[in-house]
């Protein structure tokens, strides 16, 4: 299928790595300029590097993301660079582990700053160009904010933050014909994730007790399926959905994490 993104420029927030980076490779394998958008530099650039070493186009813009001047720095650049912007996908966060009990104001506040923040400002200086190009806004998600996960206030709030402002947003933005989603991660194999499972005692156990308990096959969600479901949503393949939260999951969040795989004993 022909997503019809051809030499779309399309911001990706922390696309160097994890999901970021797979959401990039995909964008360029439909023809499509992401912008890999991060902090370390080495890693950005290596990660154009790759994208155009695999014969597709990217281009970059640092930015610590906690920053506000720097968001809109790296708006300003590929607006000057390109004249245009078509999409954008907020997808930079990580599970910072601030929790009721562990956490404070200022730790609070700060993750806050680093998960849900940084979604507004980089939509508040983009919507200029997506206004002029009706694009399109894809926010991910965490499963953290439906289902809870102990120990996690900050991030729980803050993708609680993204899910809402996916409505609020689709909402104000109708009138300018930009599209807003969200889509929901729940186990999904990313280097984040790969640290977290290596702080237990037996790793290896621990990802496995995980996998047992997702419906469908019994594994992880890869990067590229969440990826390939984040260039629909951005292209106008899907131009009739807005304020929708989509989950790529498996069905970990919703089905019942008790049900029985083996049908082997069914009779037609």
């Amino acid at each position: 299928m022909d997503l019809g993104l051809s030499n779309k420029v399309i911001l990706v927030t922390g696309g160097s790595k994890g999901i970021g980076n797979a959401i990039c490779n995909v964008l360029a394998e439909e023809n499509a300029i992401p912008i890999v958008i991060g902090r370390n530099k080495q890693n950005v650039k290596d990660a154009v590097a790759t994208i155009k070493q695999k014969g597709g186009n990217a281009s970059y813009a640092f930015a610590e993301l906690t920053d506000p001047k720097q968001c809109k720095a790296a708006v300003d650049k590929i607006a000057g660079e390109f004249g245009r912007i078509d999409g954008l996908v907020n997808n930079a966060g990580v599970n910072d582990g601030v929790g009721l009990e562990s956490g404070n104001y200022a730790d609070f506040m700060r993750s806050l700053e680093r998960n849900v923040v940084h979604y507004y400002m980089m939509a508040h200086y983009s919507l200029p160009y997506l206004k002029v190009s009706k694009g399109a806004i894809v926010n991910i998600g965490s499963k953290t904010s439906f289902t809870g996960q102990g120990g996690t206030s900050g991030y729980a709030a803050s993708n609680g933050g993204r899910t809402a402002l996916t409505r609020e947003w689709a909402v104000e933005l109708l009138k300018y014909e930009i599209r807003v989603n969200t889509l929901i991660v729940a186990e999904c194999l990313t280097p984040l994730y790969k640290r977290w499972v290596e702080t237990f005692p037996d790793p290896d156990q621990k990802l496995k007790s995980i996998m047992e308990k997702i419906p469908l096959g019994k594994r992880m969600t890869t990067g590229r399926e969440i990826a390939s479901m984040v260039a629909f949503l951005i292209s106008e393949r899907s131009g009739h959905t807005t304020g929708q939260h989509i989950f790529v999951d498996g069905g970990y969040t919703h089905l019942d994490r008790a049900l029985d795989q083996d049908n082997s004993d069914n009779t037609p």
